[in-house]
């Protein structure tokens, strides 16, 4: 079992930055391929970027050049560089994760809010 908590969001200008933060407990974190999903008021949730457990990241084409995911398997953490914000890039992020040999996520946090203003 793992626990995922993020942190980070808030409200922002666009063209700004924020960094969100999943802190992972319950299990070995290294074990584990990580994402960043959000979801927008009446669309469903889609996936951001995510992170194998040996560190290839990838990107949907809408954050590409603007976002990175990175890990810290010492700190059990992943984060989301969000920079050059956009208006609709306002979503609840959530952050995931999942055995490395597994097709769907298997644990996910509560989310965070990231509101970009225009």
């Amino acid at each position: 079992q793992v626990q995922l908590v993020e942190s980070g969001g808030g409200l922002v200008q666009a063209g700004g930055s924020l960094r969100l933060s999943c802190a992972a407990s319950g299990d070995t974190f290294s074990n584990y391929a990580m994402g960043w999903f959000h979801q927008a008021p009446g669309k469903q949730r889609e996936l951001v970027a995510a992170i194998t457990s040996t560190g290839s990241a990838n990107y949907a084409d809408s954050v590409k050049g603007r976002f990175t995911i990175s890990r810290d398997n010492a700190k059990n953490t992943v984060y989301l560089q969000m920079n050059s914000l956009k208006p609709e890039d306002t979503a609840f992020y959530y952050c995931a994760a999942k055995k490395s040999w597994r097709v769907s996520y298997e644990y996910w946090g509560q989310g965070t809010q990231v509101t970009v203003s225009s």
